[in-house]
């Protein structure tokens, strides 16, 4: 479970999301990084029970979540830190090019999901080639009882393109999918559940029903 102090905490940051804040207030913030660390153990631990790829990378919880501190080199926004935590699960590494688990958690905002977010265009190559040539195994993935069950909104993208990709014509049976890119799955957790003792069994059934569509995505990536 995520603990309540957390979600106050990360409420309490985006109300004073500011240096001299944070420094008179950081016990709320170790309180809260420590329970995310937790989290990040345990599900560690329950994926590895049915991924290898994940029990063989002997990952480290502190390297599967992000930072507080968000890079201001590039933005118009100057406030110093991030008002949400991400737990990523990915067997190469948090910033790997591969498909990964995620849990994300913000008050009134907390998500659960798999896949790739925004794949670079070799590895989006890569899968819109995979994709196209078994695009029998993708409709099985993706259409199984199970992961419509537990994933209703289908898969979600971070951007489409407007024509088709070169190399594929409009009326290609897989055209919706070869447009996208990203291909990652997304559902709502309230904060009640997420601070619910049943919340690490819930997100490990998420995990379990995303895996094929991460197994077919690190497949294509690693081709």
């Amino acid at each position: 479970m995520i603990h309540k102090n957390t979600l106050k905490f990360l409420k309490d940051i985006k109300k004073n999301n500011s240096k001299e804040w944070l420094d008179e207030n950081r016990s709320g913030y170790l309180f809260a990084k420590d329970d995310i660390l937790n989290m990040s153990q345990k599900l560690i631990n329950s994926v590895s029970e049915f991924d290898t790829g994940i029990a063989n990378a002997y990952l480290d919880p502190k390297k599967c979540i992000t930072r507080l501190n968000r890079d201001l080199r590039f933005s118009k926004d100057k406030t110093p830190y991030k008002t949400d935590y991400y737990i990523v699960l990915n067997q190469n590494g948090k910033n790997s090019s591969s498909a990964f688990y995620y849990v994300h958690i913000e008050p009134d905002n907390c998500f659960v999901g798999g896949g790739v977010y925004n794949p670079q265009p070799a590895e989006l190559k890569k899968i819109r080639s995979e994709i196209n040539a078994s695009f029998t195994e993708w409709n099985k993935i993706i259409k199984s009882k199970d992961f419509q069950t537990k994933f209703p909104s289908g898969i979600h993208h971070s951007g489409t393109f407007i024509r088709s990709p070169k190399g594929f014509e409009d009326d290609n049976p897989a055209i919706e999918f070869l447009k996208m890119k990203g291909f990652y799955t997304q559902e709502t957790i309230s904060d009640k559940e997420i601070q619910s003792n049943q919340i690490l069994e819930k997100i490990t059934d998420y995990f379990k029903s995303v895996k094929p569509l991460v197994d077919f995505l690190n497949m294509a990536i690693e081709e």
